[in-house]
């Protein structure tokens, strides 16, 4: 079921910002988990290097069940975090990107269920709606970076607001979202937009950074076709394919790295994985790396469950814990 969302303000946590997504009509949420209401938009002058026509927010929900939602996200033209705050919170932030392809962004099992399950353990979270490449945006292939970057700074800079520690903001990301966390976590210092206020005087280095069953490269044979082409075009050249791809950019300055694949994916190779250690490793990179041999692509949560990759998140915070986050 499709559906388009409205731009709609809200009061008090909120702060007047864009609404999330709705849940599709007549359904209801599971209780004990409610949707999220609080956002914080990028961009307080509207994103940098608009098209003409700005692309409909349209939501794709694929669940046929009332209660669990799996909704897709495109037409992003109000990039925005919305925000998953602990009961108690241990001065560590995460911004998870979900994954999509860079088709659409899925919003539920790789992005409110990881935010649910963080915030339960103390992690206050922000889960990225970040602009996608291939609707007309001018920064073209860095436009999800420029969301994910400015992410990062506007967590910094509001850090005293969540009870965060400027020192202790993780970055994670899924399939295509996992490029964009890759992307971030190599390219952080490149300037893909010109500052817009004092947040932009800040970092936007993570801390460490997660990447689950990512897309990493973008030259054959083991780039995800689909998120090389709406991310670089059909014909790219091998020199703009080797600027996107995360392992080709690991320096000295990359943050610690948490890896995270089943070797019987066959939608991202598990080479992207491999490539992207390899890489992490020979610059001297700290990497935590859990190859699962069955799960396929997109397990998230729940579709661990009951495998023995389910374990993945609790490996994370335990690995998060030794670099103090």
């Amino acid at each position: 079921m499709i559906f388009t969302t409205l731009a709609a303000g809200l009061t008090g946590t909120a702060s007047a910002q864009t609404a999330p997504p709705a849940r599709r009509p007549g359904t209801t949420p599971v209780p004990g988990l409610p949707e999220p209401i609080e956002t914080i938009d990028l961009w307080p002058g509207g994103a940098p290097g608009a098209p003409a026509t700005l692309p409909v927010e349209t939501v794709d929900e694929r669940s046929k069940d009332d209660q669990v939602t799996d909704r897709a996200v495109y037409g992003i033209s109000r990039p925005r975090m919305v925000v998953f705050r602990p009961l108690v919170p241990n001065g560590s932030a995460v911004l998870v990107m979900p994954g999509g392809g860079y088709k659409w962004v899925v919003i539920d099992k790789e992005g409110y269920e990881i935010g649910r399950w963080l915030a339960a353990r103390g992690f206050t979270v922000f889960v990225l709606f970040y602009r996608l490449p291939g609707e007309g945006w001018k920064a073209g292939p860095n436009v999800a970076l420029s969301d994910a970057q400015r992410a990062i700074r506007l967590i910094r800079a509001r850090a005293r607001d969540y009870g965060i520690i400027p020192e202790r903001v993780a970055a994670m990301g899924f399939s295509a979202g996992g490029h964009v966390c890759g992307d971030l976590a190599t390219r952080f210092a490149v300037r893909t937009y010109d500052p817009v206020d004092d947040a932009d005087r800040l970092s936007a280095r993570p801390d460490i950074a997660a990447s689950i069953y990512a897309v990493q490269s973008m030259s054959a044979p083991d780039a995800h076709a689909g998120s090389r082409a709406l991310l670089l075009g059909e014909h790219a050249s091998a020199e703009r394919e080797r600027a996107h791809s995360p392992a080709a950019n690991v320096g000295p300055a990359t943050p610690p790295y948490f890896l995270v694949h089943a070797e019987d994916d066959a939608t991202v190779t598990v080479s992207n994985t491999l490539e992207f250690r390899a890489a992490l490793k020979s610059n001297g990179i700290a990497v935590e790396t859990h190859l699962f041999t069955n799960g396929g692509h997109g397990f998230g949560l729940r579709r661990a469950m009951g495998k023995p990759a389910q374990i993945w998140p609790d490996l994370f915070v335990a690995w998060a814990k030794t670099f103090g986050v």
